[in-house]
């Protein structure tokens, strides 16, 4: 008895081919659709993270306290950051070139250090910036994964309107083109 067997069907052969050339487009335009919904729900802040963002207060790396309450109502850049984290000091001199060519245009940064106090004194000592930098320990790290950085890998940069609302938010450092965008 001889019986012959097909071979098997391959993406690249007739009928098959189309069928999952189909599927493939079809999985596109579900992606697609998905993205595009995470777009638009990206802007809006759940309302207990809302509340969190606004009611945070720490410490000033001088002792003095700063309130996010006092940041609302006008573009904000909230950058987390750490020394021991090359990329989130490679980066601060372009955000602090952004806030002092950006600040007479309402825009505002608050770099909120996810480290250690006497080791964010010491390099601001060494490496100051102009933007308001805020000592975030285990509550930045908290409210950064509120804010959508599950992972809490730094730097993590939120770009918020002046209503409140998700502009940019970025995992990872931060590049000219980058700023460009916020504008």
């Amino acid at each position: 008895m001889n019986i012959s067997q097909n071979p098997p069907s391959t993406p690249s052969s007739g009928p098959n081919r189309r069928h999952w050339m189909v599927g493939v487009a079809g999985a596109a335009v579900v992606a697609g659709g998905g993205l595009s919904w995470w777009r638009s729900a990206a802007g809006r802040l759940p309302p207990a993270v809302e509340q969190l963002l606004w009611t945070s207060r720490f410490e000033k790396p001088d002792g003095t306290p700063l309130s996010l309450e006092t940041l609302r109502g006008r573009p904000l850049v909230i950058n987390f950051w750490a020394t021991w984290c090359p990329p989130c000091v490679e980066e601060m001199p372009l955000l602090d070139a952004f806030y002092q060519e950006n600040a007479a245009k309402s825009w505002q940064i608050v770099g909120i250090a996810i480290d250690q106090p006497s080791a964010v004194r010491r390099f601001l000592a060494a490496q100051p910036v102009h933007y308001p930098i805020a000592l975030g320990g285990l509550n930045g790290n908290h409210l950064g994964r509120q804010l959508g950085n599950e992972s809490g890998s730094l730097p993590f940069t939120l770009v918020l309107d002046a209503h409140g609302r998700i502009l940019q938010q970025k995992l990872g450092r931060l590049d000219p083109q980058d700023l460009k965008k916020w504008i």
